[in-house]
């Protein structure tokens, strides 16, 4: 009997496949997972990861101010997206214990303690930018989107891996991020 190919998958058998191993991924990222690493560092992953991702915010919200800094006449545009990114920052942030050693889940959150890190990101004084800010306008906003997207899709790569908390948390985020990609490179005013 001659030697035949086996049938090429379909098309549905492989996104099936793709689909399933995407889930599996996911609920990976929801086992809890805030124990220490195997990495030899000591520091939970959980930890590692919201340090990370503040970090990213940080960089970003850099980019805003760089950017109203050169074109002041954006202020008013990207007030609201830059303060939702402070404010990402701070959901971000690892919970510090309060003087009991509970973390704030433990305890009743108060308006004025979730309010106050993102007031202190948004009184700090603009630090320079990693790139040059475009000179015109519209470029400028293109460059913003672009950093928006590209830590969009960072932030859905590192949900894989993400302990389940964390992982929901940068997946409201990161869709936060596209959104705010697009508003960055529509026409204000515009009909949807």
């Amino acid at each position: 009997m001659p030697w035949t190919l086996p049938p090429r998958p379909s098309r549905r058998s492989l996104f099936t496949g793709a689909a399933g191993a995407a889930g599996a991924a996911l609920l990976a990222g929801c086992t809890g997972g805030g124990g220490p690493s195997g990495d030899g560092t000591g520091i939970p992953l959980e930890r590692r990861m919201r340090e990370g991702a503040v970090r990213d915010s940080a960089r970003l919200l850099e980019r805003y101010d760089a950017t109203v800094a050169v074109h002041p006449a954006l202020a008013e545009r990207l007030a609201p997206l830059r303060a939702a990114v402070a404010a990402h920052s701070a959901a971000l942030a690892f919970p510090a214990p309060d003087a009991g050693g509970r973390t704030p889940a433990a305890r009743s959150a108060s308006p004025s303690a979730s309010a106050a890190p993102a007031a202190a990101t948004a009184s700090a004084p603009p630090a320079a930018s990693r790139e040059a800010v475009p000179p015109k306008p519209a470029e400028a906003l293109s460059s913003l989107a672009d950093a928006e997207r590209s830590l969009s899709e960072a932030r859905t790569i590192a949900l894989a891996g993400a302990p389940g908390e964390l992982a929901r948390l940068l997946a409201s985020v990161a869709a936060c991020g596209a959104v705010h990609a697009y508003l960055l490179t529509s026409t204000p005013g515009a009909a949807s």
